[in-house]
């Protein structure tokens, strides 16, 4: 039986949003005691609920600021959900932000170390990959460069393959695969399903919907932070382009 690797059940996240911007502390202090400081509530999540099975690769669609990454983000441990719960089986490796976790000050060599140590692999295995983690990146010419004069793409094509270093169990993917050239992201399309061969559970949000349609067996279409519909990947991406929502 393929039971779930992700199970997010009733979850949702509110934000608390400063009704008018404090330029600084005294102001706001001075608010907070005149009792004139007022906060909005934002649902950036309401509700959701969707399993994601072991080795499937579960893709997520909607429009900026539906509630995607915020998501991700509380998939992957970075936020607290403010109510509803969420099971993880396995390790997660998470491509959330670009540049997310790098120094930017130091070179490629320096970050595949520093990223390596964090996620607790040892100096000598980090030493014996790093020239499979500089081939994949295609960033020879660029390793001892510091990553802070690299482009977007050439970032994202460094934590890509940092992180796919070693097959994870889960593997969530932000948009990161955009800002790559065509060639790079087919490269990472191929990676990916590789992991899925070997075990790894894919989560990944991205505003190609043909990407999409190429790599996922099913999706999930967000709106406003709540679940429009979930479904097989093709029928998803049809009705998310027809803006067909439920009657």
């Amino acid at each position: 039986m393929n039971t779930a690797a992700v199970d997010v059940s009733h979850v949702s996240v509110r934000f608390n949003l400063e009704r008018e911007r404090t330029d600084n502390l005294k102001e706001f202090c001075i608010r907070v005691l005149k009792r004139k400081y007022e906060i909005d509530p934002f649902m950036a999540l309401s509700d959701v609920s969707f399993q994601v099975k072991k080795r499937e690769i579960f893709g997520i669609l909607g429009d900026n600021g539906s509630g995607k990454s915020t998501l991700l983000k509380t998939i992957s441990g970075i936020l607290t959900p403010t109510s509803g719960t969420i099971a993880v089986t396995g390790t997660i490796s998470p491509l959330i932000e670009l540049g997310a976790g790098f120094d930017m000050e130091l070179t490629a060599r320096e970050n595949i170390l520093l990223n390596g140590l964090t996620l607790g692999y040892s100096r000598a295995f980090i030493c014996d990959r790093e020239d499979e983690i500089l081939d994949f990146a295609e960033l020879w010419d660029f390793a001892d460069v510091p990553i802070k004069n690299y482009s977007s793409g050439m970032v994202a094509r460094l934590g890509f393959s940092i992180a796919t270093l070693v097959k994870p169990d889960i593997l969530i993917v932000d948009e990161i695969l955009s800002v790559g050239d065509i060639g790079f992201q087919e490269k990472c399309e191929k990676r990916i399903r590789s992991l899925m061969g070997g075990g790894t559970t894919v989560l990944i949000v991205s505003h190609s919907i043909k990407q999409i349609e190429r790599l996922c067996s099913r999706a999930m279409w967000l709106s406003h932070g709540r679940t429009v519909a979930i479904g097989e990947g093709e029928e998803i991406c049809e009705r998310y382009i027809n803006k067909d929502y439920p009657a």
